[in-house]
């Protein structure tokens, strides 16, 4: 069996509430509902570095598309060295 060492972690009132909620709701304890949540979403992020993936949720995913999508905003600065590399200026 692998040696275990402790990690503390210091939670606001209102997410110390929603964890303890969490927990409840699976019927663990604290230690093991945060173990459970924290070590699966970390090995899934180690993962996704591991092989250059980035997931995203459908709302992540929406901004990132209308953020491709948007007609950019140049500065003064971008639109005059435009016309300089166009010789135009």
């Amino acid at each position: 069996m692998a040696k275990s060492s402790h990690l503390m972690v210091r939670l606001d009132d209102d997410s110390k509430s929603c964890v303890t909620k969490a927990a409840e709701l699976r019927k663990v304890s604290i230690s093991d509902y945060v173990r459970m949540v924290t070590v699966a979403q970390a090995r899934r992020e180690v993962v996704q570095a591991e092989q250059n993936t980035i997931a995203m949720t459908p709302d992540e995913q929406q901004t990132f598309w209308n953020a491709l999508n948007a007609t950019p905003k140049l500065t003064k600065a971008q639109r005059d060295l435009g016309r300089t590399m166009r010789g135009e200026g």
